[in-house]
């Protein structure tokens, strides 16, 4: 199975990103991909959460969902989509931030709302809050893709292992962790994160990123990591996108699954401990 990641620069302009999104996936097809992931909030990327307000859409009438959702149709792939922003029916108004898998027949194969929320303080400059805006979900979810079963992680859940572990020993072969990184922690912290999750459950771990200065035609512009990147089971990197937006592929082997975790079988020896 060859894997494409999507490495993009969206705008706060959904139309303008759905355009991007579908030429990259093409784009991916054509290098012979039959499974594409791109990264968290592909379809608006935001600091103003009335400009959310104004643009972003209900799951069922969202329209870079249902562009997505047509060009796994029309290109005979799976997708991964990152994450949306999702307008909820929550009484306090905020979004879901919700990843989805797509069948190549268009069908929703499996959704997942991002659990854990980035409020943090980088630097004293660069803050964010963002379970002021979007609710965290409360449900792990593992899918069933037929090539492979997947796990779906999004951005700031790469730093609960616990979350992982969970996937991988409900039998994922395949975490995807899409995100829209921070500039200054993804130079910190992003490889070696990854490398991490990789190696503690035997899976490949797939990280379509969002990637430098994002435009805005509301609120302030957001700066991001880039380097999309696939790490083996055994924790190599086997892609790296840099911080350009275009396309990187890889071909996934699931043998080397059972094989990692043949060597080093740490799924299967948890112990019950006291304290602290």
């Amino acid at each position: 199975m060859r894997a494409a990641l999507l490495q993009m620069t969206s705008s706060d302009d959904p139309d303008e990103n759905l355009a991007t999104a579908i030429g990259l996936i093409a784009e991916a097809s054509d290098q012979g991909a039959r499974f594409v992931l791109t990264p968290e909030v592909t379809n608006c990327l935001s600091t103003s959460r009335a400009h959310q307000q104004d643009v972003l859409h209900h799951e069922r009438n969202d329209p870079t969902l249902a562009g997505l959702r047509n060009a796994a149709m029309t290109y005979g792939v799976w997708v991964s989509i990152g994450s949306l922003g999702i307008k909820t029916q929550d009484a306090d108004g905020r979004f879901a931030n919700r990843q989805f898998l797509i069948s190549p027949t268009g069908e929703i194969a499996a959704r997942y709302d991002k659990i854990h929320m980035f409020d943090v303080e980088v630097t004293p400059e660069e803050t964010y809050r963002e379970s002021d805006g979007y609710r965290p979900g409360t449900q792990a979810v593992l899918a069933d893709a037929g090539f492979a079963r997947i796990g779906m992680t999004i951005c700031y859940d790469v730093r609960f292992p616990a979350l992982h572990r969970r996937l991988a020993q409900a039998g994922a072969d395949i975490l995807t962790a899409p995100a829209a990184f921070s500039h200054v922690t993804g130079a910190a912290h992003w490889h070696s994160l990854l490398r991490a999750r990789a190696i503690e459950t035997g899976c490949y771990v797939l990280a379509a990123a969002q990637t430098g200065l994002h435009p805005a035609r509301r609120g302030a512009q957001r700066q991001t990591y880039g380097h999309s990147i696939a790490v083996s089971p055994w924790g190599e990197i086997l892609a790296d996108a840099g911080t350009e937006v275009g396309v990187t592929c890889i071909d996934l082997d699931l043998a080397e699954v059972r094989k990692a975790r043949g060597r080093v079988p740490s799924l299967s020896h948890d112990r019950e401990f006291d304290g602290p």
